[in-house]
């Protein structure tokens, strides 16, 4: 039986666990593919702020959010009456991950913020704010897992 996945005869893994692995997993397709596309327009020598990217980063985004969306409806449709159930343990975990994934909005808006006012390009500015929205949500969803499997102090 694998410990990793908890795939094995009887294995149950929290509905919530589930939805940060999902929330990690997008994330980091999503800025994959957002900076595999923005990259590779900038392959042909154009400088990196002059690479068309409002059009990616929005369709990756989008993305995202549907794939995110769609990836939990059909975890809940793998065992409906857990997507409703959330013990204190569940609740606990979640308020944890999310005050740990804050940290890094917080620091995505002082850098965009920092870089607005020296005058960088917009691209600069979007790309930190992205940036530390990805970050975010690998960080609270690390955070997360690591609570459900390791377990975690309640203060």
């Amino acid at each position: 039986m694998s410990k990793f996945f908890y795939t094995g005869a009887g294995a149950v893994v929290a509905f919530e666990e589930k939805r940060a692995w999902i929330m990690g997993v997008v994330a980091i397709v999503g800025y994959a593919v957002y900076l595999a596309v923005v990259l590779g327009r900038s392959g042909d020598g154009t400088p990196l702020a002059e690479v068309p990217y409002i059009t990616p980063l929005l369709w990756t985004v989008g993305g995202a959010i549907a794939a995110a969306i769609l990836l939990n409806i059909a975890a809940a449709l793998t065992r409906p009456g857990e997507a409703d159930v959330k013990d204190q343990r569940d609740k606990e975990i979640g308020r944890i991950g999310e005050h740990a994934g804050q940290s890094f909005l917080a620091i995505g808006a002082v850098a965009a913020l920092i870089l607005s006012m020296a005058g960088a390009d917009r691209f600069w500015i979007s790309n930190a704010l992205y940036l530390g929205f990805v970050l975010s949500a690998v960080l609270g969803s690390a955070v997360k897992l690591a609570a459900y499997r390791q377990g975690f102090q309640s203060w």
